[in-house]
């Protein structure tokens, strides 16, 4: 088994897809989790190209987020689309990175994505609130490579 399978079980990556399904209900943003075993690069730079790879930049209002981790590299990234970054502050992400960030320093890894993903939720929905026409526009599940 890979790092990437042995990372979290299935309730804990079902934990993670209702977290998403969740924070979702309140936003027309669009939220993902990515997992692999290492960037091989830049954090960001590799959230950005799986970004594109899973065509998150298709989204309607352009307000798709990735939290990305690479698991033995030890590091993650949050990757917004050009729609949030229009017009969120640039230190917009920091709270959901700490979240996160808080969470792994303690192994706790499904709980860091659990609470990111809800706090990414609530900043979302400050900008891209829920839409009484809003459909979901990506897959609530979590990628692997």
């Amino acid at each position: 088994m890979s790092k990437v399978e042995e990372f979290l079980s299935a309730e804990e990556e079902q934990d993670i897809i209702d977290a998403i399904k969740n924070a979702e209900k309140n936003t027309s943003g669009e939220i993902r989790v990515h997992i692999e075993e290492t960037s091989k690069t830049d954090a960001y730079k590799r959230a950005m190209k799986v970004f594109h790879y899973l065509k998150m930049d298709e989204t309607k209002l352009q307000n798709a987020v990735l939290i990305y981790v690479a698991i033995a590299d030890k590091t993650f990234a949050i990757y917004g689309d050009k729609g949030i970054n229009e017009v969120v502050s640039e230190n917009f992400w920091n709270t959901t990175r700490d979240v996160i960030q808080q969470h792994f320093k303690s192994g706790n890894f499904k709980q860091g994505l659990v609470e990111g993903i809800n706090e990414a939720g609530i900043q979302l929905k400050t900008y891209f609130p829920w839409l009484q026409d809003d459909t979901n526009e990506l897959s609530d599940e979590i990628s692997k490579l």
